[in-house]
């Protein structure tokens, strides 16, 4: 008669879906850790930047009033009606920042998600070949950064046309570089540990070992970059709109700011404390609390390292 511990050893294990609950929640269980022991500088940059992605999600529900159509007099001071005021076409203000907001954050995930991606595959690659391959990638990396960023910009943003596409290629462009050099440094330690080698020997392949071995360890390095990437170009965006490069029927926080700075005798008047105030208010409350989070992820990612 079989004993009962290697009978039971024996049976196919059925999934009852405890398993699947726990996988499923993983990824949220260790954001929430990661939350967790953040700063209270960062746990409140964090509730920023949730209200400001709250603001551009719900633009619709959160403004009373149409952010492109008068709905009040002209340069209309902050009130109950319009909470910002309004600008010198009676364009409520607190509905123009809402939609701006989802416009830059448009614009900041864009470019994040391109320039990091595509400079990371191009990071990995540098490093796995190495050899020719890895000094003209460098070399062409080094020339990225030297160029004068924001005059190439003007001028591209100028060639390319005034479209939210091509502000987004425009600062891809000039934003890949860096997750390319820190992958590539990475890669470059990483393929000479023991078990890289270990299975490269038992004919392992470079998919494999990407997936394997490659995407654990970059994954919090490339997310970082992408965070730090995405403040840069809501504040580029920004600026091209700013000289009336951007997307004009964008309504982003720049082209506000555009509009606002170009009114004749702006700083001669009061228009100016709710016109200009409220976007450059938003652009640097946005800025800033990404720039904590990045900085309070990247000290969880180096204890870790």
């Amino acid at each position: 008669m079989m004993d009962k511990k290697m009978l039971n050893s024996n049976l196919p294990m059925i999934n009852t879906g405890s398993e699947h609950g726990q996988s499923k929640f993983a990824g949220l269980h260790l954001l929430v850790r990661a939350v967790k022991k953040f700063s209270p500088i960062g746990k409140a940059a964090l509730v920023v930047a949730a209200i400001i992605v709250m603001m551009g999600i719900f633009a619709e529900h959160l403004s009373l009033f149409s952010n492109n159509l008068p709905s009040g007099y002209a340069l209309e001071a902050p009130g109950k009606s319009h909470w910002l005021g309004t600008d010198d076409l009676g364009i409520d203000l607190w509905a123009q920042i809402c939609y701006g907001a989802r416009v830059s954050l448009m614009v900041g995930w864009g470019t994040a998600l391109l320039a990091g991606v595509g400079g990371s595959l191009i990071g990995v690659v540098s490093g796995y070949a190495g050899g020719t391959v890895d000094k003209v990638i460098m070399r062409l990396t080094d020339l990225i950064i030297v160029l004068p960023e924001l005059p190439m910009m003007i001028v591209l943003g100028a060639f390319f046309g005034p479209s939210l596409k091509n502000v987004i290629l425009v600062l891809a462009l000039f934003s890949w570089t860096e997750p390319a050099r820190i992958v590539r440094s990475k890669i470059l330690s990483i393929k000479q540990e023991h078990y890289v080698r270990a299975a490269k020997s038992y004919g392992a392949g470079v998919w494999h070992l990407i997936r394997v071995h490659f995407l654990p360890s970059l994954l919090p390095l490339v997310l970082v970059s992408m965070i730090r990437l995405m403040g840069r170009a809501i504040v580029a965006e920004a600026g091209l709109a700013f000289l009336g490069l951007g997307d004009p029927l964008s309504k982003s926080w720049g082209l506000i700011l555009n509009h606002a700075i170009n009114f004749k005798g702006i700083y001669f008047t009061e228009f100016w404390k709710w016109w200009v105030v409220s976007p450059i208010t938003a652009i640097s409350l946005m800025v800033v609390s990404i720039a904590f989070i990045g900085r309070e992820l990247e000290k969880l990612v180096n204890s870790k390292m």
